[in-house]
């Protein structure tokens, strides 16, 4: 099992970037950036790259709708490259509210365009002269309004054939769509007691068709992570998240979180987090997150019960443990857990 952070994208990139450096010392094998709607992920794991010696560096996520397949591949190429053949390309579909909202296209296909973005994405890290016609076209065909374009390959020679694909997905079918075809799987709000029963005849179905040059389907998931006798404490950090995804992001009937929520068992909870946060209640959105929510997708407490959390990680199919240190002292954190691995 590898070790890895999602950067804290909402402050100082540089700062975070130093942490993050400093935290390559103690043991941590990757970093994932994270988009949203803040700073753009390529521009900072950029810069993690030439701070950096080692760890891997993950986009989570870059969307398939703000970015054509093409231009997402150049910029994998182009982090391997000046990584030295350490990227890690994680995708997705994000949400509507972002990508309708804020990149102003419409989400339609989401399945259709993520398939399609890793396989022209593979195609194009090989070197392969494009022509596609699908959700996208390469080159433009003169039927909707192309002159010019000729089928195309990558300039520049990439450094690896075949960089890394994770995808981020929480649906069955995404996620049967994620086993299938991807490297790795990013899902959200992971609860490792709780996933099987939600995710596990999804992965099991995409695995049946899953080629077997891909190998095992890697997962990457976890949760803040505080060592002590007073530790426990720390789950609380986690509700704002939890309450902003769950209750947040997305309307009514249209939160993924929300149904995650509902399928690990917190159908009354979920329903209350979405109500309270949806009209202006935050605060109380976060207080009626319930605590086994909190306690089973984090590791805080005791030395012994944190090992035992890792433990349930890597028995849930964890092969990247994501963590977030919180305390004074982040590098023991992460130089004790990755003893552990």
């Amino acid at each position: 099992m590898e070790l890895s952070m999602m950067l804290d994208y909402a402050g100082d990139p540089r700062q975070a970037a130093d942490r993050a450096a400093e935290l390559e010392a103690a043991g941590l094998d990757a970093v994932w950036v994270a988009e949203a709607w803040g700073f753009d992920s390529p521009t900072i794991m950029g810069y993690l790259a030439a701070r950096t010696e080692r760890m891997k560096i993950g986009s989570a996520i870059l969307n398939v709708y703000s970015r054509t397949p093409a231009l997402i591949a150049q910029t994998a190429a182009g982090l391997d490259a000046v990584s030295g053949g350490r990227a890690l390309l994680g995708l997705g579909a994000s949400g509507p509210q972002v990508v309708e909202g804020w990149h102003g296209k419409p989400y339609d296909k989401p399945l259709g365009r993520t398939r399609e973005t890793v396989e022209l994405c593979r195609r194009i890290w090989r070197r392969e002269t494009i022509d596609h016609h699908g959700i996208t076209d390469m080159p433009l065909p003169p039927e909707k309004g192309g002159r010019h374009g000729k089928p195309l390959k990558i300039l520049t020679r990439p450094v690896r054939d075949a960089i890394p694909v994770h995808i981020a997905s929480l649906g069955p079918a995404n996620v049967r769509m994620t086993a299938e075809i991807a490297d790795g799987w990013l899902p959200t709000l992971f609860i490792p007691e709780k996933a099987h029963a939600v995710w596990g005849s999804a992965l099991a179905e995409g695995a049946a068709l899953r080629a077997p040059e891909l190998g095992p389907l890697q997962t990457v998931a976890g949760g803040l992570l505080a060592i002590g006798e007073d530790a426990a404490a720390v789950r609380d950090l986690a509700r704002p998240q939890i309450a902003l995804y769950v209750g947040g992001m997305g309307a009514v009937g249209k939160n993924f979180y929300n149904d995650l929520a509902v399928a690990y068992g917190y159908e009354e909870e979920a329903r209350k987090i979405q109500e309270l946060y949806l009209s202006g209640r935050k605060r109380d959105a976060a207080a009626a997150v319930p605590d086994e929510f909190c306690e089973l997708m984090t590791l805080c407490g005791p030395q012994s019960y944190v090992r035992e959390r890792v433990e349930a990680f890597r028995e849930a199919g964890v092969t990247m443990l994501n963590v977030t240190p919180v305390g004074a002292e982040p590098a023991r954190l992460i130089e004790t857990v990755k003893s552990w691995l």
